[in-house]
């Protein structure tokens, strides 16, 4: 199930799975979402298997974000189908039939923080930061935190999070409920795994039927919500505004944002 820049561990009851592209603060690029899904669709089918943990390689990063730099050369179908790769991922999380812990370590940011809201919970280090930049960049989150976030913190904290754009410490995050626990970096992995036992002594057939039920009870509208996020982020790839955000991240520079750069959207758009 290990591919080049995942890496997983097949415990008595749990696995770990972390993302190895630490010289890239573990981006996610399109082939790493391809090679993410692939791996949870296996361990989807593994037998044995309680929970499992996401974290990423190193201390700097679980997931700093998506790839800039390829995201930067998409145009707007392409930027649709890393969207629907991104949201494939995250779906298939959620459909695991045990719970997934997100360990996050240092950065979880755009893509990285979706990725950690799929999972049913999230464990974080005192060093981790979460954070929702994309409209920095010209763009809107795309792999579900425009319903995801909302579900965590509620529709305001959200609101707020998505459209300043603002990076939060590992603290105002357990404050506000999108972390579940805080560890020190060392233990972090170690209070991820002490709750996978704890998972593994209830019932298998009831840890899925229960994991099921409170997907479909608090979340009825997901199928109509994913498309709609889906078709918004890659608009976003029609507009200069969205060439100059993600260059200004490249070139290490404030994005300079006009009015000219391209038109306001409509209430009835996207």
């Amino acid at each position: 199930m290990s591919s080049s820049f995942v890496r997983v561990e097949l415990k008595q009851s749990h696995a770990i799975l972390t993302i190895n592209r630490e010289d890239k603060l573990n981006a996610l690029s399109s082939s790493l979402l391809e090679e993410l899904h692939d791996v949870i669709e296996s361990l989807a089918k593994q037998k044995g298997l309680f929970a499992l943990i996401i974290t990423g390689a190193g201390q700097k990063a679980f997931v700093a974000g998506a790839d800039i730099a390829e995201m930067k050369e998409m145009s707007p179908r392409e930027a649709k189908r890393f969207a629907q790769k991104g949201h494939a991922l995250c779906r298939a999380i959620e459909k695991l039939p045990f719970p997934a812990i997100a360990a996050v370590n240092g950065y979880a940011l755009g893509g990285g923080c979706e990725l950690a809201l799929a999972c049913d919970f999230i464990y974080a280090s005192t060093n981790a930061k979460f954070g929702q930049p994309e409209l920095k960049l010209g763009l809107i989150p795309g792999f579900g935190a425009t319903f995801r976030l909302a579900e965590r913190v509620g529709i305001a904290k959200a609101r707020e999070l998505i459209y300043t754009g603002a990076t939060i410490d590992a603290e105002e995050a357990f404050r506000i409920g999108l972390v579940n626990k805080l560890f020190a970096p060392e233990t972090l992995l170690q209070g991820a795994e002490e709750s996978a036992r704890a998972i593994a002594q209830v019932g298998p057939q009831a840890l899925a039927l229960a994991k099921r039920t409170l997907r479909k009870v608090q979340r009825k509208a997901i199928t109509e919500a994913i498309p709609i996020e889906i078709k918004a982020f890659a608009k976003c790839f029609e507009s200069e505004e969205s060439k100059e955000g993600m260059s200004a991240f490249l070139e290490k520079r404030k994005a300079r944002f006009t009015e000219s750069l391209g038109d306001r959207t409509s209430e009835s758009s996207p």
